[in-house]
């Protein structure tokens, strides 16, 4: 199907709540590749082409992403049917340089760590610059065919009728806001360093995972920069050091996006509220692994957290207010639901 025969086949170790088989294909001599198997019915052969084309796309115009291989037929996605069910198949160049975690969290020596800031920053502004010039043959979904009052209604447990109320007033505001070609368009939608690779001889980042693209806010991928940053700080007890880290941090990452492409200081002020956007994704996302699973739905210690943000109104992820313990970040006590 994509001329594999030879190269040596491992399966990466899925996460929770991960949706596909993934495979590293290495040969002497040639690039290594990503095998991805979907298996899962909770996306269609339409959503796969809507990825697959947006990465094609980014690729062919200078995005910094790891490029969709075509299969042997010529095709971008592959699909086996096996008793019935339909496995999606993808090829991907596997990203050159390695993951931030798989370097302990230390950046290239010989480099300060502001350049990574900037670079994410960078990166992630040439790809919102090219998708303001993207016409799909195959559409990926928009924000609201999945975030709307009729999913959060069905998704999120009746025992937490606060959360509901301040999830639906989330998305009344979000529907007041324009949609137009500088400010809304294709999102990576999980843009953090769990999804990109570094060379650490050069700095440049290489982006994949684009499971979740969608049509949405740039803004929501630049709030996900900023909740990426505060891991660098989270330690630190005093909340006005953290305060100035964020904002020292937050600004190179502008520099960086600025760079590429514009955005207006009227949707920059939005941060907070894109913050409070990633917030619900996540109890959203929660929930959903919790469905999917067949489980009954509970609530841990970080999961209470972000709905006690949420119910709240607590800004910034909590992350400046009293809530938040630097020795148990981002956790608040359990409850029952």
């Amino acid at each position: 199907m994509f001329g594999l025969e030879g190269y040596e086949i491992r399966q990466i170790p899925p996460h929770e709540g991960g949706r596909n088989v993934v495979y590293t294909c290495e040969k002497e001599g040639v690039d290594a590749k990503i095998l991805r198997i979907a298996f899962l019915p909770d996306r269609s052969r339409e959503d796969f082409l809507g990825e697959v084309e947006y990465i094609r796309y980014l690729f062919e115009h200078g995005g910094s992403v790891s490029d969709v291989v075509s299969s042997r037929k010529g095709n971008l996605l592959e699909e086996i049917i096996h008793n019935n069910h339909t496995f999606f198949i993808c090829l991907f160049e596997k990203a050159k340089g390695k993951m931030l975690v798989e370097n302990n969290y230390r950046y290239r020596e010989g480099a300060p760590i502001t350049e990574y800031y900037y670079n994410c920053g960078k990166v992630l502004g040439k790809l919102h610059q090219i998708s303001k010039g993207y016409m799909p043959v195959h559409r990926r979904y928009r924000f609201f065919d999945k975030y709307n009052a009729e999913y959060i209604e069905k998704l999120i447990p009746g025992s937490l009728p606060l959360l509901k109320d301040k999830l639906l007033d989330l998305l009344k505001t979000l529907e007041g806001l324009d949609r137009d070609r500088e400010s809304f368009g294709m999102n990576h939608f999980d843009y953090n360093d769990g999804n990109y690779s570094i060379d650490f001889d050069t700095g440049q980042i290489t982006v994949y995972d684009f499971d979740n693209s969608c049509y949405c806010w740039y803004m929501f991928d630049l709030a996900g920069l900023w909740i990426s940053g505060v891991g660098w700080i989270q330690f630190e007890p005093d909340a006005g050091k953290r305060k100035k880290f964020m904002d020292d941090y937050f600004e190179t990452v502008l520099t960086g996006y600025r760079s590429e492409t514009k955005i207006e200081d009227s949707m920059l002020d939005k941060v907070p509220l894109f913050i409070q956007v990633s917030v619900m994704e996540n109890i959203v996302d929660a929930f959903e692994v919790m469905q999917n699973n067949d489980e009954e739905p509970a609530c841990d210690e970080v999961l209470s957290y972000l709905i006690k943000c949420m119910e709240d109104d607590i800004p910034y992820k909590g992350f400046f207010h009293e809530i938040y313990s630097c020795e148990e970040p981002f956790e608040y006590e359990e409850r029952n639901i």
